[in-house]
């Protein structure tokens, strides 16, 4: 994977502006909440919500065989931005420990209510898992 930034752009912040990957198979991930896997939610609040949704992309990622740094995009769909902006040192801690320093393309939407209550942030991804090359 190759992160895009044109000539003269100041470097963003916590996301890429593009990313160009080479051959591989491709993933689509759902839109994840802050749910367990039993979909049951153990907090009403943004960070912990955050967490789990992230850590549910990397786990149907992992079952296509992927790692966190094959996303290549990710799109946030949150309810309460006066919550998200509150919460970013946490969420930007929480990223670290999940992801270290790889930053896909991102995208952050705020929506009037998401489907399943009490969730206020869910996350939908694509990964680019590289095809491997034989010797």
């Amino acid at each position: 994977m190759k992160t895009l930034l044109p000539a003269g752009w100041a470097p963003p912040v916590g996301y890429a502006n593009g990313i160009e990957a080479g051959a591989g198979r491709l993933v689509f991930i759902a839109g994840q909440v802050g749910w367990d896997a039993a979909q049951k939610f153990q907090s009403e609040e943004i960070a912990p919500q955050f967490e789990q949704a992230l850590k549910n992309v990397l786990a149907v990622l992992a079952e296509a065989g992927g790692k966190p740094g094959h996303l290549c995009r990710l799109t946030a769909y949150c309810c309460d931005k006066p919550a998200y902006l509150a919460a970013r040192p946490k969420l930007g801690r929480i990223w670290r420990e999940l992801m270290g320093r790889h930053y896909p393309v991102m995208s952050m939407i705020f929506v009037a209510d998401l489907l399943d209550a009490p969730g206020k942030i869910e996350l939908e991804a694509t990964a680019v898992i590289p095809t491997e090359r034989n010797p």
